[in-house]
């Protein structure tokens, strides 16, 4: 017998305060899992989607959080996939309408849950289901990086960062990688040929050295986009990925001469809008390079569900480094 409520954070409007108090045990229909969760994490988009900056349904009260590991409690007869007691992640909670992950139980479509493979730990799986599926759809789906090109990351000593980088270097490109000083050894240690300083004022220049015959595809996960000074050290047929920036001030300038001229591509893109089998895809893609070692998180702070509240303002304050986990 399951209790009848369990514990969970969550706001009665966007924009409102997190509470953490009693919610009723949801229930799964026959093509969905509830699973008991072990551990969630806190990414940049459930702050804007708590707020009400990035607008999707809220059904209120609205359970925060979009990634959770932890384990299968039941299984709808429709499912197939998993069974009772499996250990199981995923990263498509807390959006359209789908109850988050901050809470003890939480229901997933059984099209949305992915069998977490033994050799990773719960907290790094959790770390990774946001931020690698991120890396995955945008080098693999958008980027489409082939070994051998030559791909610019910005902000790469953060979690979506350092998971491109870590993915575009077991492709076989050349990674160059931008970052404070202080995560110069990570983004070093997670596959990068080059690491510059992105606080220089010839950072571009530099770049421009390293990578003198131009850059295949760039991505910049800090927001601040200076396509001015991008768009001329991109290779002809380039890529630039657009993942970051919702109210980030001042809209960029886009020089479309040199855009076309270089038959350059721009692709933004939210993992929040990917398809089902897209993440599935991704999914495949995170758990076999988890397993490996391969995709490594760094896991800058811990905290309880009782602490939600801490852990959603360690998130927008940006002075943790690394992945804000939440153990359940």
């Amino acid at each position: 017998m399951f209790p009848g409520t369990m514990r969970a954070a969550f706001v009665r409007e966007t924009g409102g305060p997190i509470e953490i108090g009693d919610l009723p045990v949801p229930q799964p229909g026959p093509t969905d899992v509830l699973v008991r969760t072990d551990v969630t994490a806190v990414d940049h988009v459930d702050l804007f989607v708590r707020s009400g900056t990035y607008r999707t349904r809220t059904p209120f009260p609205f359970v925060i959080g979009r990634d959770l590991v932890g384990t299968v409690a039941v299984a709808g007869q429709g499912v197939g996939s998993v069974t009772v007691g499996d250990r199981v992640w995923t990263n498509s909670l807390g959006h359209d309408g789908r109850q988050g992950a901050f809470a003890e139980y939480a229901v997933v479509a059984a099209d949305r849950i992915y069998p977490l493979p033994d050799a990773v730990t719960a907290e790094d799986a959790v770390a990774v289901a946001h931020t690698g599926a991120t890396a995955w759809l945008g080098l693999v789906r958008e980027g489409a990086v082939r070994p051998g090109e030559t791909v610019v990351v910005g902000g790469a000593g953060g979690g979506v960062g350092s998971a491109a980088v870590q993915l575009a270097a077991t492709i076989g490109a050349r990674v160059i990688a931008t970052c404070s000083p202080s995560g110069d050894a990570w983004c070093r240690s997670c596959g990068a040929d080059v690491v510059l300083d992105y606080h220089r004022a010839d950072l571009h220049d530099r770049i421009r050295d390293a990578a003198p015959d131009g850059v295949d595809v760039w991505w910049d996960n800090s927001g601040h986009h200076d396509f001015a000074a991008t768009l001329p050290l991109m290779r002809r047929g380039g890529r630039i990925l657009v993942t970051a920036g919702l109210g980030s001030g001042a809209a960029p300038v886009l020089p479309v001469g040199d855009m076309y001229t270089r038959d350059v591509s721009l692709h933004g893109f939210a993992i929040s809008n990917a398809s089902v089998a897209d993440l599935a895809d991704a999914a495949t893609g995170v758990s076999r390079l988890s397993a490996a070692g391969i995709l490594r998180p760094r896991i800058g702070a811990t905290y309880r569900l009782s602490d939600a509240v801490a852990a959603h303002r360690a998130m927008a304050s940006g002075t943790v480094t690394g992945r804000i986990v939440v153990m359940v």
